[in-house]
């Protein structure tokens, strides 16, 4: 009768809670091999089907607006009936994109399969629903907690490009397809049932935010309606990530194009996602210490630094290091939203909402992919597709600096309000 409630010690910084963060690591850490693998064939398949670079990253665009939009709906499925039925639908969305991008004869099905399967039905049940899930099985501990989870779209940024390099080059981007989709049809299914028992829903806890009142979670996040709050932070999700995809989606073409190689691309990718794996968990401490809000402005700082450097730095020894810069500066940009969600918003919403911020950001992957391949194929250089990324990086260093600033406001007015009572 009772087989499907949470077991009353799984509660939230339980043992239980530590040993579901581990799974979702691992199912983050496969769930989002789609979104790098594609970048690596990139190349590949650009000379096969003969098409413009632009054109060679609509099937990376598709894939993304597929993972934002999916997420929003997949964040509703898992408020509802549980991230376990959420992760078997992406399993089989990720098998059956992967097995019909391999079958494709022409980039219109191979964007379709990376845009519908493998980004609204498959990665989307991989991110936002399992980084929600875990906001609600931490107080104390919330913000490394949400940062080991999201960890895991890094820790497939290091693992799944230099691999599927390598038999890219050996057996051919097809077979290596099949095989990705083999690995989540047998793989996923068998974790997810590991996630059956449902969150608890706890109490509103303040979480500490440097000097002044904590954050609390309220119907007036900043002082602005729900969906203003919720508006500036998806303005502010879309500009980070445009900045940030130029590196990382091109950054293979980009080596290629200065005579290093796709495989030396590969590999500095592969640096970079793996020095974002460091950056995330030192973001999540530093988000336990001063909040989301706060670590979001630091990251988009460090980004903007990163991104500029590119700009004077083509060297090979150069772009291993900014490579690595790249990923130590921005990794925690993403979950501190998450964060911020949790810490602002009504904790019963954490899935729609979060789903809903992490839809911008994809969109500004999305938009930022695209758009580093069009602006070189303007200019025949990728100079000016860093800087259009660093003017996106201030526009999200702006809200994120008003945001900052009405939050900084509301804690005066309490302070305020309070005062007299304390004399």
């Amino acid at each position: 009768m009772h087989q499907n409630r949470p077991m009353p010690h799984h509660e939230p910084d339980s043992r239980y809670a530590w040993t579901r963060l581990a799974v979702t690591l691992l199912l983050m850490t496969i769930g989002s091999a789609a979104m790098y693998v594609v970048a690596v064939v990139l190349p590949a398949v650009q000379a096969e089907f003969g098409i413009a670079r632009a054109d060679a990253s609509l099937p990376y665009t598709a894939m993304m607006i597929g993972f934002g939009l999916g997420g929003i709906v997949m964040g509703r499925l898992a408020d509802r009936f549980g991230v376990m039925v959420v992760v078997m639908i992406g399993a089989a969305g990720l098998a059956s994109g992967f097995v019909t991008a391999a079958l494709s004869n022409h980039l219109t099905g191979f964007t379709l399969a990376h845009g519908v399967l493998m980004g609204a039905f498959g990665s989307s049940a991989c991110f936002a629903p399992l980084v929600a899930d875990t906001s609600l099985w931490f107080v104390r501990r919330r913000g490394i907690a949400v940062a080991v989870c999201a960890s895991g779209n890094y820790v497939a940024g290091a693992i799944w490009p230099p691999l599927v390099q390598h038999y890219v080059g050996t057996v051919g981007w097809r077979p290596t397809y099949i095989g990705l989709g083999l690995m989540c049809a047998l793989a996923m299914p068998l974790l997810a049932l590991m996630l059956r028992p449902r969150p608890p829903l706890p109490a509103a806890v303040p979480v500490a935010a440097g000097a002044g009142a904590a954050p609390v979670p309220s119907n007036r996040p900043f002082g602005l309606s729900l969906g203003q709050a919720q508006a500036l932070l998806c303005v502010a999700g879309v500009a980070c990530c445009v900045a940030m995809a130029m590196p990382q989606v091109h950054i293979v073409a980009y080596c290629g194009d200065l005579g290093y190689g796709a495989a030396r691309g590969a590999e500095m990718l592969s640096l970079m996602l793996a020095c974002g794996i460091v950056s995330r968990l030192v973001s999540g401490m530093i988000c336990d210490r001063i909040g989301g809000l706060r670590t979001l402005l630091l990251g988009s700082v460090l980004q903007g630094v990163a991104l500029l450097l590119f700009i004077p730095f083509d060297g090979l020894v150069s772009l291993y290091v900014i490579s690595a810069l790249f990923g130590l500066f921005q990794g925690g940009i993403v979950p501190s939203y998450a964060i911020i969600v949790r810490e602002h918003f009504p904790p019963a919403e954490a899935g729609a909402r979060v789903g809903t911020v992490i839809t911008a950001t994809l969109f500004g992957m999305a938009l930022g992919g695209w758009m580093s391949g069009k602006v070189f194929d303007l200019t025949g250089s990728y100079h000016a597709a860093f800087i259009n990324g660093v003017g996106w990086n201030l526009l999200n260093l702006t809200v994120a600096l008003f945001l900052l600033g009405r939050f900084r406001k509301l804690q005066r007015r309490q302070a305020a309000a309070t005062a007299p009572g304390l004399a």
